[in-house]
């Protein structure tokens, strides 16, 4: 339930972004943020609130996330200006860092490892189970309600997990209990994670190098400030000595990197380009997600049996194709046309994502389950900023800092298919990164 419930957020606010636009008259550039502050807060979170669910309990953390995500999905549902609904969005991502830096890491000690990638696999299933919701649901929403119910519509569906969470939910997994939290390398990290996404969004502004030389300057220190702690918030053996853990991340950042903003920009580009309602775009958009969750439980037990690189590899050549395949279409390109490369991305995706993550969690001892899972979620975050800072720079070049009206049509389109050339290319270099990990021998 918990993997269902952030997912759904993310897929259904894409979706109503053109009526949020509208309201309150806001260009693409500030339209973006609605979905990079959320982004952005939950990647400077994940990485220490995994940390503190090892030391603390993670069962804690996860009941505080749903308690925080709940909250926050009421106020942004009476929220009155776009700046209010990108800082509450912002907020909203710190309980969506909790309930994913935790989520993953609890599955992972409860099950044994022949059977993770199984389990594994049923979870991102639900995932992507709220990614096909998302879409149609939001589309129905938005069209019968107003953007506004589909924040709403979080506060039932929260107020479920948490009732499971406390009744269902009996284990408290604290493996690093009495350990200390390092607060100084939490905001070094958190310092240099800001300054890095702000600089990357407001490219190609040249106070972007700035901020980017900060975002460096404060990585470095972080490293260096880790290696010496007695009680990191990351063990840089994780990554030094572990060439599955550390490439099966690489991989997981480049796969984020090219695949979030998919779902944005085909969202835009139906109800603008082809003059598609909200309803109508979020059936066709649920195509990748529901190919996802019927392969992924597959390519999870799969990865059981089978080395992980081997599946995800195939997953990321996959990916790459469809993301190609995309930079193709055009104004007049038919909807079976659009469909047959979801579908191409969502199989992708599905065969890719369980595996990598079986071999993450796998390869690691417990007490770091929640760190790892903290991790591979950052990737994903971070993954997912840069996914939009692309389309960011590609709109600023292409359009600029305009309302998308039909004057600006052709514009767009053009930035679309360079944006998935841009994507195809990072999947490809993925490929190598994925198979570059070698052989998983399971911890």
């Amino acid at each position: 339930m918990t993997s269902f419930l952030t997912p759904f957020m993310g897929s259904s606010i894409n979706i109503a972004l053109p009526a949020i636009g509208s309201e309150f008259s806001m260009d693409a550039i500030s339209l973006s943020w609605v979905v990079s502050a959320y982004l952005l807060a939950s990647a400077v979170f994940l990485l220490p609130i995994g940390r503190v669910a090892d030391i603390y309990g993670r069962k804690k953390i996860l009941l505080l996330g749903i308690i925080i995500f709940t909250v926050f999905s009421f106020l942004l549902a009476i929220a009155t200006s776009s700046a209010l609904i990108i800082a509450l969005r912002a907020l909203q991502g710190l309980g969506s860092a909790m309930i994913f830096g935790t989520g993953v890491a609890i599955l992972t000690s409860a099950f044994p490892a022949r059977e993770r990638g199984r389990a594994l696999g049923i979870n991102v299933a639900s995932v992507y189970l709220g990614l096909s919701l998302g879409p149609f649901l939001g589309g129905i929403l938005t069209e019968s309600f107003g953007w506004r119910s589909i924040f709403l519509i979080n506060v039932p569906l929260g107020l479920i997990v948490i009732f499971m969470i406390l009744w269902k939910l009996k284990g408290e997994w604290a493996e690093a209990q009495g350990e200390k939290f390092d607060f100084t390398g939490s905001i070094i990290y958190g310092i240099s994670l800001i300054s890095f996404m702000y600089g990357l969004s407001i490219l190609p502004d040249l106070s972007a190098v700035w901020f980017l030389a900060i975002g460096v300057l404060c990585l470095l220190a972080f490293i260096w400030w880790e290696m010496k702690s007695s009680s990191p918030i990351l063990n840089l053996n994780l990554i030094r000595r572990n060439m599955v853990f550390a490439f099966s991340n690489i991989a997981a950042l480049i796969n984020y990197s090219a695949t979030f903003a998919v779902a944005f920009l085909l969202s835009l580009y139906l109800q603008y380009t082809q003059g598609m309602s909200a309803q109508t775009a979020g059936i066709i958009l649920i195509a990748q997600p529901i190919v996802m969750a019927i392969v992924s439980p597959l390519a999870g037990r799969l990865s059981d049996k089978i080395q992980p690189r081997i599946i995800a590899s195939l997953g990321m050549a996959l990916t790459a194709a469809g993301l190609l395949y995309f930079s193709f279409i055009d104004a007049d390109t038919t909807i079976a046309v659009i469909i047959l490369g979801l579908v191409i991305v969502g199989l992708g995706l599905a065969l890719f994502s369980s595996p990598n993550t079986n071999a993450i969690m796998s390869s690691v001892e417990n007490k770091y389950y929640g760190v790892s899972s903290a991790i591979l979620s950052t990737m994903r975050m971070v993954g997912n900023i840069l996914s939009m800072g692309i389309v960011t720079v590609l709109f600023a070049v292409f359009i600029g800092r305009v309302e998308i009206t039909p004057e600006y049509y052709a514009p767009f389109l053009d930035s679309m298919k360079v944006t998935f050339v841009v994507f195809a290319v990072l999947c490809f270099l993925g490929i190598f990164a994925s198979l570059a990990r070698g052989r998983l021998r399971r911890l």
